[in-house]
């Protein structure tokens, strides 16, 4: 009885082994991921200030277009 007992309790320990291994590497894929939706969250609110802040040099150009445009017509032309 003596070797099955011990057999038992190895077999139990090998359990216990294995699975502290599985949660470690769990927790390894975990933070992996973690970290790179972090970079990926603080690259999308970089690329957000920066799209707010930059100047919209096209609505400056598409005014001065008008403002030409409307010398060469007087308002009676227009319908």
């Amino acid at each position: 009885m003596s070797k099955m007992e011990e057999l038992i309790a190895e077999s139990r320990l090998n359990e216990l082994i294995h699975k502290k291994e599985a949660e470690k590497n769990k927790n390894v894929v975990v933070w992996v991921l973690a970290i790179i939706g972090a970079v990926a969250a603080v690259a999308a609110i970089a690329y957000a200030v920066y799209c707010f802040l930059t100047p919209d040099y096209l609505e400056d150009f598409e005014e001065d277009f008008d403002d030409d445009f409307d010398d060469y017509f007087s308002e009676e032309d227009q319908v």
